[in-house]
C-alpha cells in the first residue's frame, strides 16, 4: 500500500464548459473498419442498408458525439463522387493508402443515414493531396446546398432530396507526413488550405473549418508547421489538428502510463503557438485545438510487421489492419488521455478516438455472422462520455509521484473533476503497478456516491484483453465510505481508473 492520496475539489472554481464534441470518433475506410466493421450486409443484423445493428448499439452505447469521416490518409486519394449515385454503377478503385481495394459500396449517403441513425454528428475531411479548390467546393455544394443546381440536383436525385447539413469540415490529412499522398509543405499546405477555406465560406459560411496540424509532437516540422499554416489560415479556419498516439516501451510501462502528461504538454505547445501567432477564427476567438486523431497504438509492430506484409501483398478488400488487442493497461491509459482532454477543455474544441471499430478500436468485430465487442479501452470512454458534462473543475492532489524516464516526476493518481448543476463527476487514474492506495476525498457535502472502477480482473494480469464472448476487462462497483467529516474514503487498487458520481447537497 502506498501513502495515502488526498483530494480536495473545489466545486466553485469552475473553469471551462466540457465540450460535447470533446467525445468524437473516426470512421475511415480502412482495413475491416467500414467494410465488415459497421457495414456487413450478410450478418444476421444488418439493416436494409447493410449495416450491423449489434455495431451500432454498441456505439450509442460508447456515447460518442461526432465522426471523422472517410480519413484519415485514405481521404487524400479519394474521390468524393465515386461514393455516390446508383451502387451497382460506382467504380472500384485501387486504395494506395492502405494498399487495399475500394469498392465504393459505401459513401456520403450510406454513411449519413448511417450516422444519423447513431446519433453522430457527421465531420466530414475533403481530399487536399490528389485534389484542391474546386473539388473541395463542389464536395460542399452537393452536401448542403439545398436545390437548384447541377450538383444540389445530383443529390436530390440520389435520394437525398434535403440537404446533409455538414458543419465540421476538415481540410486534409497530415498533409506534413511524407507518407501522405500529395504531401506538401508547410507553405503549400496553408495557401491550399486557406484558399480552400475561403471558397467553403463563400458557399457556406456557417462551416466549421480543420487546418491540418502536424501529424505528430515527434516530426521535424512541428511548431513552425502550425505556425507557417495558421498564418495563412488565421481568419479563415476555426480549429487546427493535433493527432497523438502512444505505446508501450516494454522495458519502460512508467512512461507509458504518464501518457497524458505528454499529451497535455503537446496542447499546451500548440496552444502557445496559437497565442504567439495570435491565430483567431471567423467568429474573433482564438482557434480552437481539435485532437481529432488520438488513441493507445502499437506502432512499432505495424511499421516492423504489419506493413511490409501489407504494402508487398495483393490489393484485398477490406484486410485486417492493426486490430490491436487492448490490455488492462492500456484502457487505464486510454482513461487518463480522456482526463488530460478534459481538463484541457480550455483550449481543445474536439477530439476523435482513432478508430470506431476493428482498426485500433474500442468495438471490434467476428467477421461472417461473429459476434461484435467491446475491447478494454470501451470502457474508461463511455463511463466517461455518460458522465463528463458541464463545467471543469482542477482537483488538488497530494500523494505519491512516480519517476518516469520520458516526463520526470508525475502524480501516482490523475484526477480531474466536472460539475454540472447539482451532479459532480470525479475521474482518476491510478498509474502505480504495484500497490493500492488510500484515497481521501473531499467534495463538500455530498449524497447519492455512485463508484465503478477498472482494473486488472481476478485471475488475471495488467496484459489482459478481452475477446468475443469473453470480456473479462469491464467495470465494477468500487465501495466508497462517506464519512462523518463528509470525507469520500476507498482504496484504489494499482493499475486502475474510476469514476465516481455524487449529488451536491
Amino acid at each position: 500500500m502506498t501513502s495515502p492520496t488526498r483530494i480536495s475539489v473545489d466545486r466553485t472554481a469552475l473553469g471551462a464548459e466540457v465540450p460535447r464534441r470533446l467525445f468524437g470518433t473516426f470512421v475511415e475506410h480502412m482495413g475491416r473498419c467500414v467494410y465488415d466493421g459497421i457495414h456487413s450486409p450478410d450478418h444476421a443484423t444488418s439493416d436494409g442498408a447493410g449495416f450491423r445493428a449489434d455495431v451500432q448499439e454498441l456505439v450509442r452505447e460508447l456515447g460518442a458525439t461526432v465522426v471523422r469521416y472517410p480519413g484519415g490518409n485514405f481521404v487524400s486519394g479519394y474521390r468524393w463522387e465515386d461514393g455516390v449515385g446508383p451502387r451497382a454503377e460506382r467504380p472500384v478503385r485501387l486504395d494506395a493508402a492502405w494498399h487495399s481495394t475500394e469498392t465504393n459500396e459505401v459513401g456520403l449517403h450510406e454513411f449519413a443515414d448511417w450516422a444519423d441513425a447513431a446519433g453522430l454528428e457527421v465531420m466530414e475531411a475533403v481530399n487536399l493531396g490528389t485534389r484542391g479548390v474546386a473539388e473541395a467546393a463542389d464536395l460542399l455544394e452537393y452536401a448542403n446546398h439545398p436545390s437548384g443546381t447541377a450538383l444540389s440536383d445530383r443529390r436530390r436525385a440520389n435520394g437525398r432530396e434535403e440537404p446533409f447539413g455538414i458543419r465540421l469540415w476538415c481540410l486534409g490529412n497530415e498533409m506534413d507526413g511524407p507518407w501522405q499522398i500529395g504531401h506538401k509543405t508547410a507553405d503549400e499546405y496553408g495557401r491550399l488550405a486557406a484558399e480552400s477555406a475561403r471558397m467553403m465560406r463563400f458557399l457556406d459560411p456557417s462551416v466549421e473549418l480543420v487546418a491540418a496540424g502536424s501529424s505528430n509532437h515527434e516530426m521535424p516540422t512541428f511548431g513552425e508547421w502550425e505556425r507557417t499554416v495558421l498564418r495563412h489560415t488565421a481568419g479563415l479556419v476555426d480549429h487546427i489538428s493535433v493527432h497523438a498516439y502512444y505505446e508501450e516501451d516494454p522495458a519502460d510501462a512508467a512512461s507509458f502510463l504518464a501518457s497524458g502528461v505528454a499529451l497535455d504538454r503537446y496542447i499546451g505547445e500548440v496552444a502557445d503557438i496559437i497565442d504567439e501567432v495570435g491565430a483567431i477564427g471567423p467568429d474573433g476567438r482564438p482557434i480552437g485545438i481539435s485532437v481529432d486523431e488520438w488513441n493507445v497504438w502499437n506502432q512499432t509492430r505495424w511499421n516492423e510487421v504489419d506493413k511490409p506484409r501489407v504494402f508487398t501483398g495483393d490489393w484485398p478488400i477490406a484486410p485486417r489492419l492493426i486490430e490491436d488487442d487492448y490490455t488492462v493497461t492500456d484502457a487505464v491509459v486510454v482513461g487518463s488521455l480522456l482526463i488530460t482532454l478534459i481538463r484541457r477543455s480550455d483550449r481543445v474544441s474536439m477530439a476523435n478516438l482513432a478508430q470506431l471499430v476493428n482498426v485500433i478500436a474500442p468495438i471490434r468485430t467476428e467477421p461472417g455472422g461473429g459476434a461484435a465487442w467491446r475491447q478494454t479501452t470501451f470502457h474508461p470512454f463511455a463511463l466517461t462520455a455518460a458522465a463528463a458534462t458541464g463545467r471543469v473543475v482542477h482537483p488538488r492532489v497530494d500523494g505519491a509521484t512516480i519517476d518516469t524516464a520520458r516526463h520526470g516526476a508525475v502524480d501516482a493518481v490523475d484526477a480531474v473533476a466536472t460539475v454540472d448543476g447539482d451532479a459532480v463527476t470525479v475521474l482518476l487514474a491510478h498509474r502505480e503497478l504495484d500497490a493500492a492506495t488510500d484515497v481521501e476525498l473531499d467534495l463538500g457535502a455530498v449524497t447519492d456516491v455512485e463508484a465503478v472502477v477498472l482494473t486488472i480482473p481476478d485471475g488475471g494480469d495488467r496484459h489482459t484483453t478481452n475477446a468475443a464472448g469473453a470480456e473479462r476487462v469491464a467495470p465494477v462497483a468500487l465501495s466508497v465510505e462517506v464519512g462523518a467529516d463528509g470525507i469520500l474514503r476507498f482504496p484504489l487498487p494499482p493499475l486502475a481508473w474510476a469514476r465516481l458520481r455524487a449529488r451536491l447537497r
